[in-house]
């Protein structure tokens, strides 16, 4: 068991943790939740012994081996195979033992263990891991040095996942994987053999790969069976019962403070008030949960919608190199309402496709035609990098805005998230959240008709990612997503397409579908799909979009009808509004509101059309 017993931790004399507590229990599958920057990491640090506490103490099995994810990728000539093998485990251990162990019943006792923890199956284990998280029996091969920081960090993760530590502590795995390996990983962990704490802010991850949350929350640690939705609905009851309780303990003080300062100076009622002020004194007052906004996060609205389709294109083929093309064949429409989410796992091309469709590449054959004003946003995290670290949020929105008076830009830096002294603060020290947040403010400040969002939650907390979730929802323009969050995907997309095999096409089923594709063929989905002809894929979306074309008029012209009748409904409860007129003109009155009556229904009316279009709509 580990027993986290009144710990106290602070760092440059912030308070982190004070008297936090906890027992989890072996073989609990937990996931450490709170607000980015209250101490998930540092508690971490602590448990490894790399941070002394304060106060407090934990305690854990001497035996037990813990397993935490490097931080530095690992960087070398050996193979990435060989780099999983060497991982610290029991194994290697006794592997090492064995070559140097001279004692016949210690060989003996070496050789047994080592059937019976399958030492021998080690190199399949590691190659099956190594494949879950994106790699093909040729790049297990390569040395390490080839591979890119990202990659070689997917290589840390496999090692430590092949060592299968007591304890294993992981700290936000997902920011290094695609969607595929992201699928993978969940189902890996909901099926690990021992005690695991993972720090995640993917909601999926912590609802189908743990079964108990320990929130840390106002430097106290609070443990929740179940995974994340559990643990919101917990966390909901939990905080009425203490609003509750705060209203009862507040009413039952004030009720024993005004005995006390009615009778205090009274002889005959002095003991009685005495032993109030001591019931004062003991009574433990109850800490309310603090739940600090997330402030939201806002996406401007072009000023006026293109006719669809705003991009189309045209058996194209696009790549970085004359003659080698990443994708080609590529037939694709994008009309405003479209909300599309690219599959695939990295290396299939989805770069190269949102660099495209960004005009950031042109065309090798093919014709791309696009709207005439069309404005793309487009959000990628490496852009971070290319942010003035020097410079503040109301430095950057300032070049952007150069004639603009300074009350008008303060507003727009504040609608970013950075209001007051937010917004004064350099880029170099901001978390990866804040530098998220100012980047996609940023990259959506021309208010586009297109958004093209690159894994825009890494860095994001689950309360942040939430706000992102409603301002994709509001944004009236078209979004296209590449996202490892499948809760963000399914909150925001309807369309998914696969991009495999140098193709792009939709992938016909939901995302449950998706996962079960991946995790059936063993390894990231790189397969593609039965090939259709690219005459054949345009013929279809022709023969779709005429199919659902009088859906879509029937929601246009509601829409419109709704925006004329809530107008007219505004005039007449204005006109309605001026007492006098039932006075000096009933007649008139009467009339009005018998209108208005009418116009209530028509707005109801309005809006079941549109509810039932919609609805055929997201079914065809």
């Amino acid at each position: 068991m580990l027993i986290i017993d009144d710990l106290t931790v602070r760092i440059a004399g912030r308070s982190l943790l004070e008297d936090a507590s906890a027992r989890i229990t072996p073989g609990a599958r937990v996931g450490l939740v709170g607000r980015n920057g209250t101490g998930k990491s540092t508690l971490f640090n602590v448990i490894t012994g790399e941070l002394a506490a304060e106060g407090g103490s934990i305690e854990f099995p001497p035996r037990w081996r813990i397993g935490r994810l490097a931080q530095e990728a690992p960087n070398g000539p050996e193979s990435l195979l060989e780099v999983v093998l060497k991982a610290p485990s029991e194994r290697t251990e006794l592997l090492a033992e064995a070559e140097t162990a001279t004692d016949p019943h210690r060989i003996a006792e070496i050789q047994t263990r080592l059937a019976d923890i399958g030492a021998h199956a080690a190199p399949a284990r590691a190659a099956a891991i190594l494949s879950g998280l994106g790699f093909s029996t040729a790049d297990q091969a390569r040395p390490c040095t080839e591979f890119s920081g990202g990659w070689r960090m997917r290589v840390a993760l496999a090692a430590t996942l092949f060592s299968e530590p007591d304890l294993l502590l992981l700290d936000e795995p997902t920011n290094y994987l695609d969607l595929e390996g992201t699928l993978w990983l969940q189902d890996h962990l909901a099926r690990y053999p021992r005690t695991m704490i993972i720090i995640s802010h993917d909601r999926d991850l912590l609802d189908n790969a743990v079964n108990q949350i320990l929130a840390l929350e106002a430097k106290k640690l609070t443990l929740y069976k179940g995974g994340y939705s559990d643990f919101e609905r917990l966390r909901s009851e939990r905080l009425i019962l203490d609003q509750k309780m705060m209203k009862k303990q507040e009413a039952q003080r004030a009720h024993l403070q005004a005995f006390v300062d009615r009778f205090r100076a009274k002889a005959s009622k002095a003991t009685q008030a005495q032993s109030r002020i001591k019931m004062l004194a003991k009574m433990q007052p109850i800490s309310s949960m603090v739940t600090d906004d997330v402030h939201p996060i806002h996406i401007p609205a072009p000023e006026k919608l293109l006719s669809p389709p705003i991009i189309a294109t045209d058996n194209v083929s696009v790549g970085y190199e004359p003659g080698r093309p990443i994708l080609s064949g590529l037939s694709l429409r994008i009309d405003n309402d479209d909300r599309i989410a690219l599959l695939g796992s990295n290396g299939n091309g989805k770069s190269t496709l949102v660099k495209l469709l960004a005009g950031k590449l042109k065309p090798e054959h093919g014709s791309v035609t696009r709207a005439a004003t069309l404005k793309v946003g487009y959000f990628a995290q490496h852009q971070v990098d290319e942010l003035d670290m020097n410079g503040t949020p109301y430095e950057h929105v300032r070049r952007l805005m150069p004639d603009q008076p300074e009350a008008k830009v303060r507003a727009r830096v504040g609608a970013i998230g950075f209001a007051q002294q937010a917004a004064n603060t350099k880029v170099e020290k901001m978390s990866g959240g804040e530098k998220a947040r100012l980047l996609l403010g940023l990259s959506t400040f021309i208010a586009p008709h297109l958004i093209i969002l690159d894994e825009p939650t890494n860095h994001l907390d689950i309360d942040s990612r939430g706000a992102l979730i409603e301002a994709i929802n509001d944004f009236p323009g078209a979004v296209i997503l590449v996202s490892h969050d499948r809760y963000l995907l399914e909150a925001c997309v309807d369309r998914l397409w696969l991009v495999a095999g140098g193709q792009v096409r939709p992938f016909d089923g939901d995302l449950n579908d998706y996962h079960r594709y991946v995790l059936s063929d063993g390894k990231p989905a790189n397969k593609a799909p039965p090939r259709v002809a690219p005459a054949e894929a345009r013929k279809a979306a022709a023969e779709k979009r005429a199919e659902t074309a009088p859906l879509r008029k029937i929601i246009s012209k509601a829409e419109a009808d709704i925006a004329q009748l809530n107008k007219q409904l505004g005039k007449l409860d204005a006109t309605l509004a001026d007492g006098t007129l039932y006075t000096t003109d009933p007649a008139r009155a009467a009339e009005l509101s018998k209108t208005r009556a009418n116009v209530v229904a028509a707005i109801a009316k309005a809006e079941e059309d549109w509810l039932t279009a919609s609805s055929q709509l997201e079914t065809a």
